[in-house]
């Protein structure tokens, strides 16, 4: 079993490319590897509840069906918390979810721990 990181910047403005970070995890994860995303940028706001049942990308699928097998199968979520307070989110976004706020030390820590790094 590999540890993979996927590092996702892209936000609902591209839902094609996010939708693809979240399937690739999702495909990572049910090959049974382990699989944590860390969100930066505009990519935070995709664990809003609006971005994840709006969000589905043009031949890489719903960003809620994605989401919801990740959480379901244990991937944890990082969010970056400057890119997080900047956009206005909060505690209360992440209520429910396998998620929690990061600083970029905890992106550093995630990226050497990885076996596989992925980035979008």
């Amino acid at each position: 079993m590999l540890r993979f990181l996927v590092h996702v910047t892209c936000g609902p403005a591209d839902p094609t490319r996010a939708a693809l970070a979240f399937l690739v995890a999702k495909a990572a994860i049910e090959e049974g590897h382990s699989v944590s995303l860390f969100l930066a940028g505009d990519a935070v706001t995709l664990l809003k509840d609006e971005s994840l049942t709006s969000v589905t990308g043009l031949g890489t699928g719903r960003l809620e069906d994605h989401y919801a097998a990740l959480a379901a199968k244990g991937a944890r979520f990082y969010l970056s918390g400057m890119s997080a307070k900047a956009r206005g989110l909060s505690e209360a976004d992440l209520a429910g979810k396998p998620a929690e706020f990061g600083m970029p030390n905890v992106l550093v820590r995630l990226a050497a721990e990885a076996d596989r790094v992925l980035t979008y």
